[in-house]
């Protein structure tokens, strides 16, 4: 075959190449325009937002890093003055060093009885009361991204320059971040550290509650707090841009250093834990045997990943889905950590954090795949998430693995991540 014959089947083919995705495109497109699940859904998130901002039925307390997660919607169904005051609690309780609480409850609800759980109060909050899960390293950046989530569906920028006490939210943002370069940065590795948790998780194996640090925590980095911090990197430094002056070359190193020690490059997947001491798990146990779905897909949000990798990353948790017999991506971790692994009894193979399937991480993988382009595989692995709203008439934390609603019913989290990932699908098609 001459050279201009290679050349017309080249442009032949490239043609053809473009007509099926453009055929397969607007197939989607239908699809999903006729699918009225999506907006059944929409409709539902909206309702179970506007009815509070508490986790769910499960918990009295505002946590933050689930409003985070449902932030947007709620500025669709509350007063902006209203979504302000839940930001402003968080600041106004945050401590001396920087560190933010994980969530907050009225002294009133606590009906006058001592608590040795919320111990965090402040002068300027004085009707509130909080506490801080210890273990976890994610409260700070969670915080920081739900400002920078407010601001983007108000575009209220003086928000930032409110003042709590004599500082303003955009100093208290910068507080919050140097508490993590303070007391959560480890110079080895130049990563943040928490306590042994699985994937995003924060209950720890040591203790039959597991939430709180003390002498017999397992120190460790993983990728989901790291990935947080990314995020709230970026999302800083988009509001207040010439904070990039300090803060672009922390999230450079945060960024290389999370690749260099947290990614298997042979495996394409990250490490559970680097171990600042040693393992709280038998030694026998080959922890990187574990996949963790939470964590790669915050990661992916943070922009570690290649389009490549994204996808080998979509294949990788397709497959433990099927291996495991769960019913969706949201599957926190593949294989379980063993029986036995941690005291919090709740935490046995496929339950809660260990392998239990949740939306409310699962739902931001879909969001990352129609960010990245993936948008049919998007749309296939949101449908079993969007048909068990539908069957159990609401957003539950979490699901067993032959999906069983579990934990609070009202989980204000799926309903945002949901929602949130249903419009970008809707735009996309735009």
């Amino acid at each position: 075959m001459n050279r201009i014959a290679l050349f017309a089947l080249a442009g032949l083919l490239t043609a053809c190449g473009s007509s099926a995705g453009k055929t397969d495109s607007a197939t989607l497109s239908k699809r999903i325009e006729a699918d009225s699940s999506l907006q059944i859904v929409k409709d539902k998130a909206l309702e179970i937002v506007k009815s509070g901002f508490n986790a769910g039925d499960g918990y009295s307390e505002v946590w933050i890093r689930d409003y985070n997660t449902f932030i947007t919607v709620a500025t669709k169904v509350h007063p902006h003055e209203l979504i302000k005051e839940q930001l402003l609690t968080f600041f106004r309780l945050q401590g001396e060093d920087g560190n933010i609480a994980d969530g907050f409850v009225t002294k009133a609800s606590l009906k006058g009885k001592p608590s040795d759980y919320y111990t965090i109060t402040n002068a300027l909050a004085p009707q509130f009361a909080a506490h801080k899960n210890t273990v976890e390293t994610d409260q700070e950046t969670s915080l920081i991204q739900a400002v920078h989530k407010y601001i983007k569906a108000t575009n209220d920028t003086s928000f930032l320059e409110t003042k709590v006490g004599t500082t303003t939210v955009k100093e208290r943002m910068e507080h919050a971040m140097d508490f993590l370069m303070k007391h959560r940065y480890n110079e080895k590795y130049g990563l943040l550290w928490g306590a042994t948790t699985a994937d995003w998780g924060d209950v720890q194996p040591e203790h039959d509650w597991g939430v709180h640090l003390d002498e017999n925590s397992h120190l460790a980095i993983d990728i989901y707090d790291n990935a947080m911090f990314l995020i709230a990197l970026d999302n800083y430094m988009d509001m207040i841009p010439a904070a990039a002056n300090r803060w672009k070359l922390i999230r450079e190193q945060i960024a290389g250093s999370t690749m260099q020690h947290l990614w298997d490059d042979k495996n394409q997947k990250f490490i559970p834990h680097i171990y600042l001491t040693t393992s709280p798990f038998d030694k026998n146990f080959d922890e990187n045997q574990i996949y963790y779905h939470g964590g790669t897909a915050v990661a992916i949000e943070a922009n570690l990943l290649s389009k490549e990798q994204i996808k080998t990353s979509l294949d990788k948790m397709i497959a433990n889905v099927k291996a495991s017999g769960a019913a969706t991506i949201g599957l926190t971790l593949y294989p379980t950590y063993p029986e036995g692994s941690f005291k919090n009894k709740g935490m046995y193979p496929y339950g809660y954090q260990n392998g239990g399937d949740w939306t409310w991480f699962g739902g931001r993988m879909i969001q990352q795949l129609i960010k990245n382009g993936f948008e049919k595989e998007a749309y296939e692995q949101l449908k079993p998430m969007l048909d068990r709203v539908i069957v159990n008439k609401g957003f539950f934390e979490w699901y067993t693995k032959d999906n069983k609603p579990k934990g609070s019913g009202t989980f204000r989290g799926e309903a945002g991540v949901l929602y949130d990932a249903i419009v970008l699908l809707e735009q996309a098609q735009k």
